[in-house]
């Protein structure tokens, strides 16, 4: 080890280098840059409640799922009554009746749920209010499940839409259900409100469209003016195999039907997730805005059934074209009117993933909230949404998308046990909460409730029962494993809880009496006498310089420099011989470490001004950093050096007669 020795050095004053602070450009890191490019200018925070939603935007932000499924859901009750023949299929009109019956009660009962929990959550919230954690997590589990095969299926169903019209896309189906995902995710990272304007319009034309159709298709009917469908003699042949009865008339096929008509039921508890999105009153404009979502897709629902039935419209077998194209060019002819169907219909079916992008972002916060999901679900992004919410959902949409093959019929099996479950859930939780609370009427609350738990446990029975061969085992596998995940968090965030909560009366242990710092040297150059000079500002008992000897011809050449320069701080050159630096650098750190003496380490850090100086240079420090950040009473501190600022350590010529570090050694 050398002598410490002296030099010579000059402190810069403070230097007004960069100007007044207040005119200073602000910082902005290249993924701020890249946010502002893509998603326009920042929302301040305190701009939140701008973002709230009108009644009419929120129709569309929120009920855009349960309104498109009206594009599939008879379609889906057709494919599995087409196996007892075709004369079967006349029971898709009851059947979509009683699905509308559920649905009244279920626009009922999340009428009591918006009015009681308007803090939003829905049926986590309310579930965890009632039943416990547990539940809870089960309602939650439920909802992601749901949520993500919204977007799958919602992007899949309108890519088959856009295909219907135009045969050539085909062998593109992936790759638009792809594009259509992250044409979603970019809209909603832009914000709720600016993403709400924009879906507006395609929702709104929709629902005039398929109104137009439905009306103009039951007058012509009536008239007398419209029969049967007239398929060519290829699509007969293609669809005779699909309507030859396979199976008889059975209960079991009449609920197999039901339960894959209660696709149609999805995204029915939205609102109640999202009132926390509406202007105030925002439980009054929930509440009519469900109960405006409820009328319109079932109105949709039962007259696009009744027009597959009457003109016996058959599904084909690898969904094209799809039962509403067909409806569409039997009525309206191949011309204008069908392509704004076939148009809108895409849209909408893109759209309703819109349903998943706005509510699971509000539900994964809540649970963040909870502790069972990571906490960064919490962070309001560049545009006031839960963009990591946003990302997450993406992601796992375009894992199924792909696994998939954008194939709609693959993933309906899939479909609706989650969002029952929720049902079912929600529902028995605002039965308790009457019994619990009495309040003025409840005991209308807990007919209406009680009546929609009982239903919807009957119907997720029959639903799990009849698609379980189907695929459906899928999610009833999923579900656990999720709960067991969340719990998994849940007990990792309680264990650091209890291991930094601070206690009522607290107070700080005596400082330890010694205090060695340690700065590792990888050369003597200004960003190592930078970091020397902040280890004197900490007036340690023991500095040392500490040099590992990976190359020993430099670790001689740095010992005879320093000697020969006369740095006042002695430098210990430890051998490495096995080149493994971060195994010698905790080696020497360990032999420092005793019960009365703080050890800190400082490493420094050069800082490069473009990105492609970076890259010339390895990150030998912030390895370095993680592994002394690992240890036990070990303090780590980075010192940065900027290249291209004025360096705060000058090294100069040697002077007689002056000795300007204080340190009165030789001159």
């Amino acid at each position: 080890m050398t002598k410490p020795v002296s030099v010579e050095t000059e402190r810069q004053p403070p230097s007004p280098r960069d100007g007044d602070p207040a005119s200073r450009p602000r910082y902005r890191s290249i993924s701020y840059r890249l946010k502002r490019f893509v998603l326009g200018k920042a929302l301040d925070t305190a701009a939140v409640a701008d973002e709230r939603i009108r009644k009419r935007v929120a129709l569309a932000v929120f009920s855009s799922d349960p309104i498109s499924s009206t594009a599939y859901a008879t379609e889906e009750m057709l494919l599995v009554l087409v196996l007892a023949g075709t004369a079967a299929t006349q029971l898709a009109l009851p059947i979509s009746l009683a699905i509308v019956g559920l649905l009244g009660i279920l626009i009922l009962s999340y009428r009591q749920i918006i009015a009681t929990y308007s803090s939003s959550g829905g049926a986590y919230v309310v579930t965890k209010d009632n039943f416990g954690g547990l539940a809870a997590q089960i309602a939650g589990a439920a909802l992601v499940i749901d949520y993500v095969l919204t977007v799958a299926v919602s992007v899949s169903a309108g890519t088959a839409a856009l295909i219907s019209a135009f045969q050539g896309l085909s062998w593109l189906r992936v790759p638009i259900a792809t594009g259509f995902v992250l044409l979603l995710a970019w809209g909603n990272l832009r914000g709720l409100k600016e993403a709400g304007r924009a879906f507006a319009v395609p929702t709104y034309l929709y629902v005039v469209s398929i109104g137009v159709l439905v009306a103009l298709g039951v007058w012509r009917w009536l008239s007398g003016d419209l029969g049967p469908i007239q398929y060519s003699a290829e699509d007969a042949e293609t669809l005779a195999g699909a309507g030859a009865a396979v199976v008889p008339v059975s209960l079991f096929l009449i609920l197999h039907g039901f339960s894959s008509g209660t696709t149609a039921l999805t995204g029915v508890e939205a609102i109640s997730n999202g009132v926390s999105a509406f202007r105030t009153p925002q439980a009054r404009n929930a509440q009519r805005t469900l109960v405006a979502m409820g009328l319109i897709m079932g109105t949709l629902f039962i007259g696009v059934t009744f027009l597959a039935t009457r003109f016996h419209a058959l599904p084909f077998p690898d969904g094209n074209p799809t039962l509403l194209a067909q409806i569409a060019r039997h009525v309206l002819g191949p011309g204008f009117g069908f392509l704004v169907v076939q148009v809108s219909t895409l849209f909408i079916l893109v759209l309703a993933a819109n349903t998943s992008f706005s509510s699971f972002p509000l539900l994964a916060n809540f649970a963040a909230g909870d502790a069972i999901l990571p906490k960064q679900l919490r962070k309001r992004g560049h545009r006031l949404v839960y963009s990591n919410g946003i990302l997450v959902l993406t992601l796992a949409a375009m894992v199924l998308v792909l696994g998939f093959r954008a194939d709609v019929h693959g993933l309906i099996p899939l479909y609706a046990i989650g969002v029952v479950t929720s049902f079912t859930l929600a529902q028995a939780s605002m039965a308790r909460y009457h019994l619990t609370h009495r309040e003025p009427h409840w005991h209308r609350g807990l007919a209406i409730n009680g009546t929609g738990a009982v239903v919807t446990a009957v119907v997720l029975v029959v639903i799990v029962i009849t698609k379980f061969a189907d695929g459906a085992w899928m999610v009833v596998i999923a579900i656990p494993a999720i709960v067991f995940l969340l719990r998994r968090i849940q007990d990792v965030y309680e264990r650091e809880e209890d291991q930094l909560e601070v206690e009522a009366a607290v107070s700080l242990p005596p400082p330890k009496p010694r205090h060695e710092v340690m700065v590792l040297v990888d050369d003597l150059d200004r960003a190592s006498l930078e970091a020397l000079q902040y280890g004197r500002q900490l007036n340690p008992l023991n500095l040392t310089a500490v040099h590992f000897a990976v190359d020993p011809d430099e670790a001689r050449e740095l010992a005879d420099r320093w000697s020969r320069i006369n740095v006042p701080i002695p430098l210990e050159v430890l051998a490495c011989p096995d080149r493994n630096l971060l195994a010698c650098v905790q080696e020497a750190v360990a032999e420092r470490q005793r019960n009365d003496t703080e050890v800190t380490v400082l490493v420094s850090k050069r800082g490069y001004g473009r990105f492609w100086t970076r890259i010339l240079h390895d990150r030998t420090s912030a390895g370095l950093v993680r592994l002394l950040g690992s240890m036990e009473g070990v303090n780590v501190t980075i010192v940065p050096y900027q290249l291209g600022h004025t360096p705060l350590v000058e090294a100069t010529r040697t002077r007689p007669g002056r000795d300007p570090t204080g340190d009165g050694g030789p001159d």
